[in-house]
């Protein structure tokens, strides 16, 4: 298992789609170690396989081998029902499409993670979050009377309002204008800080990349490079 120091260990991790002469390769031998606590961008093109390796990573897709400890977990022999399981509390997500529950407030939405998790203070709890980034007086509105900036930062209290020690965010400005994506990249860099989570960005752009302590370079489903920023 990882030590508590050790948010992500892999250790030829592959991802194929397919089977026998149909297989196509998607991530072809990735060795990672990742520190608690430690914040990373995963960057590279389109296609590089940056966001299949974060899904692989945070238990949203099993890889096809390899080894792969996360969390204190070990994903590599977990079935999909036990990944989701292993996620819970562990891994926190924030994604470029928001994906808040159109019919749900934004204090609704921030409070389903924590009552599935059996919280008995996920009320309170999903206030405090959501006061945290910023949206204290917005919390009985739903996600369509909300800016794409508003949007994110409930997405981002619900990733976070569970308190878990790993959080991925893939393109997490993608879908925002340049002002409010460096706003929304300010707080989630901030809020990263105050709880001591272990941060992993999927990004495209070099200059969000280089807002984290390393940078992980991917190209053609390997990495091409691991360096401090």
């Amino acid at each position: 298992m990882t030590s508590p120091q050790t948010a992500i260990r892999a250790a030829n991790l592959k991802l194929a789609l397919g089977q026998g002469d149909s297989a196509v390769e998607i991530l072809r031998g990735i060795d990672l170690s990742v520190p608690q606590g430690q914040t990373l961008a995963l960057l590279g093109p389109s296609g590089s396989g940056k966001s299949s390796l974060m899904a692989v990573l945070s238990g949203l897709e099993r890889a096809s081998s390899g080894t792969l400890e996360v969390a204190g977990a070990d994903f590599a022999a977990l079935d999909e029902d036990a990944l989701a399981a292993a996620r819970r509390g562990r891994i926190g997500i924030v994604l470029q499409a928001f994906h808040l529950l159109p019919t749900m407030t934004a204090l609704e939405n921030v409070m389903t993670p924590l009552e599935l998790a059996g919280m008995d203070d996920a009320r309170e709890r999903a206030e405090q979050e959501l006061a945290a980034v910023g949206l204290g007086h917005r919390l009985n509105h739903y996600p369509a009377q909300l800016s794409g900036g508003e949007q994110q930062r409930v997405a981002i209290a619900r990733a976070l309002a569970p308190r878990p020690p790993l959080v991925f965010a893939d393109e997490p400005t993608g879908n925002l204008d340049a002002a409010t994506g460096a706003a929304i990249m300010d707080l989630l860099f901030a809020r990263r800080a105050e709880t001591g989570a272990t941060l992993v960005i999927i990004t495209h752009d070099p200059g969000l990349a280089q807002r984290c302590e390393r940078v992980i370079a991917l190209a053609d489903g390997r990495i091409a490079s691991d360096s401090a920023a």
